[in-house]
């Protein structure tokens, strides 16, 4: 009697994990359902093999997420409680709060671009009532809640019959091979860069698809840097209206980018002649990038729109709404830039609207910038009708001066260095001295009345770690130069903080007479009067810093956050401030929600 006893308990424990898969993958389903919900922000494929891509991930994730939910949650319990009428109600609860969390994760996704996390659940709450509309957020839950009662008695009643079929094998192989499948296809994709496939990355919740670069360091095989795909669609909306522009005059432009120049650098010893230029023309001395390497940089510095949106496919093909308006005003757009620069996957099609004329690298950067320097100079001198010139000089990036340069005196760094970094630092201030020189020959032959920027890409921290520099966000990395001369002569410090995104809207309403709202095809405001936002964005969708008034958050990809101090001396033990950061959040959206 015993033993038939324990038979009959192991009996109804088999037929409810046997119930529990079918249930879960009937959930799997369900989630894939809900899931479709991400593309609309992503957008579809375009191409055959972006759709099976699609179709096999979609099957493989959500299924193993439905199988994760189940072990975690429901499987325990069947060994606990194995009683089918107490668990068959406890898992339609379960199910409707997984469901629902990930119908929110969604809203989340669609309103913030990133998945619920930490940092992300944090600004949701906050923004709770702009988020849910309506009553669907009681109706919804309700209506799924009966959906899971029915499926679930409705499986329990029939989980012989489906058992009998002999289903449960063939549905396991199908899922096995399209997960396995989505990761080959994936590292296929991400070696060749395909664009259809590799955008998609990180469009599911807890979706880490394989890479090339993985792949090979699993197998002993030393990889390369590849490009990353783009996240979103191309359905961006980049300018929000046509733009409405008559300029009165003709004003030549010339716009001087230099790679990693620090704010504090720029000094009576070690740049004299930019130092004198400041002192000369209006000199903003409060100036950020957008970002601290070349591509949020510069992406922010021509299209005045925030990092986050670089990845965006539209990009591939759109220039600069600044650039292309002055195309179409007459002017002729030369480009003097180094080729690893002009080469560089992110720089996508920032550059299409100039003639480039491209220095070669062979022997340095500080030999590229000789190169470019003289190029402009060449080219300038040929010009009869009004002209727009962006000339990007790289020296200072890695360090470099050409062979037999007689640089400056060494000098005690200001703040406190190891060994190495003094070396840098010295090594640093003779390429910047030797770009000032630059700057002192290419300027010579400008007349006054041409517009002159003159700013930094990015800034530098001391080190010759290329991982450190990238993820460095502090005001050494991001604080440039930037100062503007202007053909009527307007000049003086101006101390209130402004950013690269701000130079779009500045030559778009004082040089060609643009009369759209700024917020149209920027993410700036004219330099020229203070900001309303008290924040600025810095960085890229993997990584990025929000600079406030008197603390920097730095959050990355997994939402993980950090608070600083302004100066990003000290770590603040606080919590973030969501108003600001909602409003960050909803800038890097909203040329797609337009």
């Amino acid at each position: 009697m015993v033993e038939r006893k324990k038979q009959m308990s192991r009996d109804r424990v088999s037929r409810l994990i046997n119930w529990g898969h079918w249930f879960a993958f009937f959930n799997g389903l369900l989630a894939m359902i809900v899931g479709t919900r991400y593309l609309s922000g992503v957008g579809y494929p375009e191409t055959w093999y972006g759709w099976i891509y699609l179709t096999v991930s979609t099957i493989g994730q959500f299924s193993f997420l439905a199988f994760i939910a189940y072990l975690i949650c429901l499987f325990p319990l069947t060994l606990i409680l194995p009683y089918s009428k107490i668990l068959r109600g406890v898992a339609a609860i379960l199910a409707t709060l997984c469901l629902c969390l990930l119908l929110y994760d969604t809203i989340v996704y669609a309103d913030y671009g990133m998945h619920l996390n930490p940092f992300a659940f944090n600004l949701a709450w906050a923004d709770l009532n702009a988020l849910l509309h309506g009553t669907s957020y009681i109706v919804t839950p309700l209506a799924i809640l009966i959906l899971e009662l029915t499926a679930a008695n409705f499986l329990w009643k029939r989980i012989d019959k489906i058992q009998k079929m002999n289903l449960g094998h063939k549905v396991i192989a199908l899922v096995g091979v399209c997960f396995i499948s989505s990761h080959l296809i994936h590292i296929w994709a991400d070696a060749a860069d395909i664009n259809d496939i590799t955008r998609y990355d990180e469009a599911y919740p807890l979706s880490y698809p394989a890479t090339a670069r993985s792949f090979m360091e699993s197998h002993g095989i030393d990889g390369v840097p590849l490009a990353q795909g783009s996240n979103h669609s191309s359905e961006l909306n980049y300018p929000l209206a046509p733009l409405q522009c008559q300029a009165d005059h003709h004003t030549n432009v010339l716009l001087i980018t230099i790679d990693s120049l620090r704010t504090d650098m720029v000094d009576p010893k070690t740049m004299p002649f930019l130092y004198q230029y400041t002192q000369q023309n209006q000199s903003f001395t409060q100036h950020y990038s957008g970002g601290n390497q070349f591509k949020t940089g510069m992406f922010s510095l021509l299209y005045g729109l925030q990092g986050s949106y670089s990845d965006a496919r539209i990009f591939n093909n759109a220039s600069p709404v600044l650039t292309h308006n002055f195309q179409q005003a007459g002017y002729q757009l030369g480009l003097f830039i180094p080729e690893t620069n002009l080469n560089l996957t992110s720089a996508q099609a920032m550059f299409n609207d100039f003639t480039p004329f491209v220095a070669k690298e062979a022997l340095g950067s500080a030999d590229a910038d000789l190169q470019s320097v003289a190029n402009f100079r060449q080219w300038h001198s040929q010009q009869s009708g009004p002209w727009f010139a962006l000339v990007n000089l790289k020296a200072p990036e890695n360090f470099d001066t050409p062979v037999g340069f007689l640089g400056i005196e060494t000098v005690q760094a200001r703040t406190a260095l190891k060994p190495a970094q003094k070396v840098l630092f010295n090594q640093y201030r003779q390429s910047l001295h030797f770009i000032d020189n630059q700057l002192q020959a290419m300027l010579a032959k400008v007349p006054q009345d041409t517009l002159v920027v003159i700013t930094g890409v990015s800034g530098k921290i001391f080190t010759s770690n290329s991982d450190e520099a990238l993820s460095n966000l502090s005001p050494a990395s991001v604080k440039v130069p930037l100062v503007i001369h202007w053909p009527n002569a307007l000049s003086g410090k101006v101390n209130y903080r402004t950013s690269h995104y701000g130079l779009v809207p500045t030559l778009m309403t004082q040089v060609l007479g643009c009369t759209n709202n700024t917020t149209d095809y920027s993410a700036g405001r004219n330099l020229l009067q203070p900001s309303k936002e008290t924040w600025i964005y810095i960085g890229d969708s993997r990584i990025f810093a929000i600079y406030q008034q008197a603390e920097v958050t730095v959050i990355d990809r997994h939402g993980k956050y950090r608070i600083y101090d302004e100066n990003f001396e000290q770590r603040l033990r606080k919590k973030m401030s969501a108003p600001e950061l909602i409003q960050v959040m909803r800038e890097g959206r909203r040329l797609y929600h337009h």
